[in-house]
């Protein structure tokens, strides 16, 4: 193999590498959506999980973040501003990927 057919190979590895850390810190993120989204609506324990999981199931819709928002925000009606819930994405997509880089 030359010298740029590694270049190319680690190129391809880090890009699914990368890639594949995305998608765990999206889900990642989406699930402590949920968690938090279901104790604003008074869940805990199991139904809790369940929420989470009906939240992370909903990114696989479409691209992008708008239909894990629209299925929050249309959970929680008036409990949460659009404001708020944009926010707590942000912070939440934070926090996943600080979990993510603790567990590797």
């Amino acid at each position: 193999m030359t010298t740029f057919d590694d270049r190319e190979n680690a190129f391809e590895n880090k890009f699914a590498h990368d890639e594949e850390m995305k998608f765990k810190a999206e889900a990642r993120r989406n699930k402590l959506l949920g968690l938090w989204a279901a104790g604003l609506m008074g869940k805990s324990g199991d139904d809790a999980a369940a929420y989470a999981k009906e939240v992370v199931a909903a990114d696989f819709e479409e691209a992008g973040d708008e239909d894990v928002y629209r299925k929050v925000a249309g959970d929680l009606g008036a409990s949460a501003s659009e404001q708020t819930i944009r926010a707590k994405m942000v912070e939440l997509m934070i926090e996943a990927k600080r979990q993510l880089m603790d567990e590797a």
